[in-house]
Parts: structure tokens; sequence; C-alpha cells
């Protein structure tokens, strides 16, 4: 199969657009907090890329409270098997 008949989606030339793109929009975004004034309700979402940074560590935290309950709630792959 070649690369004009794969769907747009996952040809290789796109999946790195799409990548150069995701950055340059978050690299806009955090800079913007230069230009934008903030008025922090504490004191530690005044800083700089508070936003960016904090989102990065709630999303890191999910997937491993993710990962944690799954081994928690992990079954044997033969559990509806029939004895």
């Amino acid at each position: 199969m070649n690369e004009q008949e794969k769907h747009w989606l996952v040809r290789e030339k796109t999946i790195r657009l799409l990548w150069r793109g995701g950055i340059a929009i978050l690299f806009l975004l955090v800079m913007a907090d230069f230009f934008i004034h903030a008025h922090p309700y504490f004191q530690i979402d005044g800083t700089f890329g508070f936003f960016s940074w904090f989102a990065l560590v709630t999303c890191i935290s999910m997937v491993l409270f993710a990962k944690a309950l799954g081994l928690l709630l992990k079954r044997k792959d033969t559990y509806y098997d029939n004895e």
C-alpha cells in the first residue's frame, strides 16, 4: 500500500505536520502569558505558565492513577471462561 492510499491521519507527513502544529500552538499559548495580565486569586496561579505546567502535572497524575487503578481492578485473562 503506497502513501497516497493510506488514510490521511496515518500518513507520516500528516503526523509530522500535526505534531509541529500542536507544539506551535502550545508554545504560542505559553508565550501569551507575557501579554495577558493575570488576576491571580492565590499566589501560585500568578506564576509564569501556571496553567500549562498545572495541566501537565494533572494529566500525568491522572495517567498514573489510572494505571494504579488498573492494577487493583485487573482480572485474569480466563476470568469468564467456564471451568
